[in-house]
């Protein structure tokens, strides 16, 4: 493609391209905070613009029409985005928070809990309401108990082993307690 054929507006416009668009590239990426395809977007919009309504009569007023229609652009772009609500790209439910169990479905949990927790031995009960309950440690409760720290630990895990079991008779899956206090040291 060369200059052959093209007339006076065309051939203003290609060398207007030419000299004027990588100032403009640079001027709009720096309206649009650095993003380089937004602001290339903005410069062919502008182009377009150009090809179609900007007379060629006058060569010195390029630039400044040019610079005019981009600084437009990046605004109605800018408020556009205000009145738009917020694109979603897919991860936006990652930052979510779940949603807070109403009063009832806590109040129906509790119940299902303690069914199952009748289930349960004396012993596995009693272990599990002073750690996982009360927040005692092994050795609080092994000292409340008076029995080693190492049959609470294990009455522990043979009783939540028991009341994830309870829980699945009863159609409540396992239950997602956390770890006794003393776990955590």
């Amino acid at each position: 493609m060369g200059a052959v054929g093209l007339d006076d507006r065309e051939q203003t416009i290609r060398t207007g391209y030419e000299k004027h668009v990588p100032a403009l590239l640079a001027y709009v990426r720096r309206q649009v905070g650095g993003d380089q395809h937004k602001a290339e977007d903005i410069v062919q919009e502008t182009l377009l613009r150009c090809w179609s309504k900007f007379d060629g009569d006058n060569h010195t007023m390029l630039r400044p029409w040019l610079f005019k229609v981009a600084r437009n652009l990046v605004i109605d772009g800018y408020r556009r985005g205000g009145a738009r609500p917020k694109e979603v790209d897919g991860t936006g439910w990652l930052e979510q928070e779940p949603a807070e169990l109403d009063h009832i479905e806590n109040i129906l949990s509790s119940v299902v809990v303690s069914e199952a927790l009748k289930a349960l031995s004396p012993a596995h009960r009693e272990a599990i309401y002073l750690t996982y309950f009360l927040g005692k440690t092994i050795e609080e409760a092994s000292d409340a108990l008076g029995i080693p720290p190492g049959t609470i630990k294990s009455r522990l895990f043979y009783g939540m082993r028991s009341l994830k079991l309870a829980l699945q008779e009863r159609g409540a899956g396992s239950p997602t307690a956390p770890a006794p206090a003393s776990a955590a040291r």
